[in-house]
């Protein structure tokens, strides 16, 4: 993505499907092994000091979405603390870009289901940094499964404790302290608005985090916090050939009104807009990036 061009056709900008010769990447999956790779904004997001020395925790930003907003906010002037479940190599990627932009990172592993790891991540935050000033709820588990029979309870409850139970531990201990001016941003989905029935108990968590997102808003106000969320539609990341059909990994993104998926740094723009002071009138709002296919 070239954040300075403004004259590209929209359509044929980024890759299009079909995505031949995809290999299945065991769950969450890894950047290195996706054809085409994912464009992070790594050669072309631009930053103008929107965040500067700022401090931001991250979730999922070892790799796709999250690694795209990683460098977006380092690039604004952000240090940055990359949580992540188990994926070394592209958390330590993502670290590269951080501190190759001349901020600090600090690489966070492991499970956030766990809640006395949530509390841990922002503590550390706190330690490194002295402060927190956004928290980027973004990562996520899914799988897919054609029929609700198939669907174990093993899954539906790791769903809702990724999604939607560290959504929570995470901004609650986020809360205790940030100062006025503060953001959480939290990643929901164009599944929380126009569900797909393969996607049951992701797109039933992801309809629970706008949900949270709104009445969030209205009680962080009375810190003077903002809470909003981003709903992208499909993008290109690991976790599309790591838990979908083949087939559906080969179209994946035809059916938006560009006929392509959007790339990680098409995403992150936003993240930085919500998480400066540009919105600081913006709240408990969530900000569709779907390619057309729903009106939110």
């Amino acid at each position: 993505m070239n954040t300075t061009a403004t004259s590209r056709d929209p359509r044929t900008r980024e890759p299009q499907p079909p995505f031949e010769g995809q290999q299945r990447i065991a769950p969450p999956g890894e950047t290195t092994e996706m054809n085409p790779r994912p464009d992070h904004g790594e050669e072309s997001y631009r930053g103008n000091g929107l965040l500067q020395d700022f401090a931001a925790v991250i979730t999922g930003a070892d790799s796709g979405i999250g690694r795209a907003v990683a460098l977006a906010f380092a690039r604004e002037g952000a240090n940055v603390v990359i949580s992540y479940l188990n994926e070394e190599e592209d958390a330590a990627e993502t670290e590269k870009w951080v501190t190759k932009a001349g901020r600090k990172a600090l690489r966070i592993g492991g499970d956030i289901r766990d809640e006395s790891h949530c509390e841990g991540i922002i503590k550390q935050c706190l330690q490194k940094f002295g402060r927190i000033d956004v928290l980027v709820n973004n990562a996520a588990y899914q799988s897919t499964h054609p029929e609700v029979e198939e669907i174990s309870t093993e899954e539906f409850d790791r769903a809702f404790k990724t999604n939607v139970y560290a959504t929570f531990f995470l901004s609650r201990a986020a809360l205790r302290h940030m100062n006025p001016g503060s953001v959480i941003i939290n990643t929901t989905s164009i599944q929380g608005f126009d569900p797909s029935g393969h996607l049951l108990h992701y797109a039933a968590t992801k309809g629970a985090i706008a949900n949270m997102t709104r009445t969030m808003a209205e009680l962080a106000s009375k810190k003077g916090v903002r809470v909003n969320g981003v709903a992208p539609g499909p993008v290109w990341t690991p976790l599309i050939p790591s838990t979908m059909e083949m087939e559906r990994v080969k179209k994946f993104g035809a059916d938006s009104l560009f006929e392509r998926p959007a790339q990680p740094a098409e995403m992150a723009p936003i993240y930085v807009f919500l998480a400066s002071p540009l919105a600081s009138f913006v709240t408990g709002e969530i900000y569709g990036a779907t390619g057309g296919r729903t009106p939110l």
